[in-house]
């Protein structure tokens, strides 16, 4: 289950940290879906537990630990993307949409960078963490209860 979550976080870390940097701190939980789930499966994969209730719990502690390492690519991204824009850039891409024309500070940018780059992380956590659990519940219906060592109570 550590091993799992340690190689899908240094994935999630890095997707995370550039899609963070180069868009916004909100695209991560679309990543988290994806790698909750490759965690969950990679820890039945490495654990080969024997009882269904043993692989759920696995593969939710590699979901969380992946959701650890996502958040702070997150945190990482946001400092990065708050740091290169700057308010003009921002009243530019205003305008190309149409939208109201409300100059923001420096402040508001990094509040806002910062704070939805926690809030999304502590979603990622959630979210990572459940989808941890289907990815074993996965793993154990298509290799774990055909183990012949498996035990039948669950």
């Amino acid at each position: 289950m550590v091993k799992a979550g340690i190689i899908v976080g240094i994935v999630a870390l890095v997707l995370i940290l550039g899609s963070t940097f180069l868009m916004s701190p909100l695209c991560s939980p679309c990543w988290g879906i994806v790698l909750g789930l490759a965690a969950g499966y990679l820890a039945g994969v490495y654990e080969k537990p024997l009882a269904q209730n043993d692989m759920i719990k696995k593969a939710v502690i590699a979901g969380v630990i992946a959701a650890l390492f996502a958040g702070v690519g997150s945190l990482i991204g946001a400092i990065l993307n708050g740091a290169y824009l700057n308010p003009a850039d921002l009243q530019n891409i205003y305008q190309f949409l149409n939208l109201p024309a409300t100059m923001p500070d420096e402040t508001t940018i990094w509040v806002g960078q910062i704070g939805s780059a926690c809030c999304v992380g502590l979603l990622n956590l959630a979210v990572m963490a459940g989808l941890g659990a289907a990815g074993g519940a996965l793993w154990w219906q298509v290799r774990g209860k055909n183990n012949p060592e498996v035990s039948i109570d669950q």
